[in-house]
């Protein structure tokens, strides 16, 4: 189980890395891009957490959130329920230094100009011990992925 640090960063040392950050390939095409702030961890942490399936973790089955499970559900408010109460459930228990300040679950009808039966684009503003951050976290969930806007 995660367990909450006590101080709201750890980047005294800035030229030292903390982790690594999600997509593993970075934007200039280098493998293993590191992450030298608590708030960079923090979010690859978190779409770590958002893209597993529970079961797909070795010797963590709870680790993740159900995703694309709720993507075979009828695609109504009860579908947004789900989703919101699986990823708050998740982040509470796995990220609890993590704060949702916003979740928005929008229904996609298309993408690219073709029809998508099923799909969800969901949308995450948060905290990490308080801080804000920037950014917030996009993604879409469909039946064939689930992948970063």
């Amino acid at each position: 189980m995660a367990y909450e640090i006590p101080s709201t960063t750890i980047n005294l040392f800035p030229d030292v890395a903390i982790g690594i950050k999600l997509p593993m390939i970075g934007k200039l095409g280098n493998l293993f891009d590191q992450s030298y702030s608590t708030q960079e961890q923090a979010i690859s942490n978190l779409k770590n957490l958002l893209f597993t399936i529970p079961g797909e973790r070795l010797m963590q089955p709870l680790f993740g959130t159900e995703l694309r499970s709720s993507l075979f559900e009828q695609n109504d408010n009860a579908l947004k329920n789900e989703i919101y109460d699986s990823i708050t459930r998740s982040i509470g228990f796995w990220l609890p230094y993590i704060t949702i300040n916003e979740l928005i679950v929008t229904p996609v009808t298309t993408i690219d100009g073709s029809k998508e039966e099923h799909g969800v684009t969901i949308s995450l503003k948060v905290s990490v011990n308080g801080i804000v951050v920037n950014t917030p976290v996009t993604f879409l969930v469909t039946t064939s992925t689930i992948e970063e806007i």
